[in-house]
């Protein structure tokens, strides 16, 4: 994608240029970004890294299913050398991020079907040699939805499902059906990254816990609810605005019509 496609469409959501290009140059130092040509033009490609990255993130963001109890779970027991301990930090980072609760000091839990996920995140981080993965069931002892409860904080979970309810649920009022129209495309491109941004994290908080275990209430649910409907309703209008931003900026003439490299 160009620079000028990128300038165009984060136009569409408040972001000025100045800032665009001090993202992409903070990406490309990151590695998340080559510079690429096509066609003679030159622009900027997604990382095979990130590329792996935004796969496991669709994996997770847009998966509606929840576990189930017969499911089982997934333990992580890991241990690093004190000489090492920096990998300490980052092994339970990453483990956080992909919403694991502890059970106890280094010892970590998940649904089961998050295996995948840490498995490949393990290796890509270069840090599977300092733990071990299995898979579990409860046996006993305690009430399991307690101690869901003190693995993981689902006090704070829920004010985050709250907020996005609150946030979004009005938007639905916007959008009571796809709409057609450059006007429509563009507002619905503009909803459905901010709506994105805002449920992506979600998921890793609450990575999917049984229905079982949760409140009868469970805000989750709802807000959930809200997203797949507005993702339902948006997505298609939205992905045509970029489609359209892209042809505009790849064809047209003049400096906004060509691909850019930064400098």
């Amino acid at each position: 994608m160009s620079v000028a496609s990128l300038i165009g469409l984060l136009a569409d959501l408040g972001v000025d240029e100045p800032a665009v290009r001090s993202s992409i140059s903070r990406l490309k130092r990151r590695q998340i970004l080559h510079a690429s040509r096509r066609g003679g033009a030159a622009g900027y490609e997604l990382s095979d890294s990130a590329r792996a990255i935004l796969r496991e993130g669709d994996h997770r963001i847009f998966r509606r299913e929840r576990a189930a109890l017969t499911d089982g779970w997934l333990l992580a027991v890991f241990s690093v050398p004190e000489a090492e301990r920096h990998k300490r930090h980052l092994l339970r980072t990453a483990l956080t991020r992909l919403g694991f609760g502890t059970a106890a000091p280094g010892v970590w839990l998940a649904p089961a079907h998050l295996a995948a996920s840490a498995t490949d995140m393990l290796r890509r981080l270069g840090l599977s040699e300092y733990a071990d993965l299995f898979r579990a069931d409860h046996m006993a002892f305690g009430d399991l939805a307690e101690k869901v409860r003190q693995w993981w904080d689902l006090d704070q979970i829920e004010r985050l499902y709250r907020d996005f309810a609150d946030t979004h649920g009005p938007v639905l009022t916007h959008w009571p059906a796809p709409q057609a129209g450059p006007g429509a495309r563009r507002q619905a491109f503009a909803d459905y990254v901010r709506v994105l941004t805002d449920w992506r994290r979600l998921p890793y908080l609450d990575p999917g816990l049984p229905a079982e275990l949760l409140p009868d209430d469970w805000i989750g649910i709802t807000a959930a609810e809200v997203f797949f409907t507005l993702q339902s309703r948006l997505e298609a209008a939205a992905r045509a605005h970029v489609a359209e931003a892209i042809g505009e900026a790849t064809a047209g003439p003049g400096p906004h019509g060509r691909f850019m490299n930064l400098k």
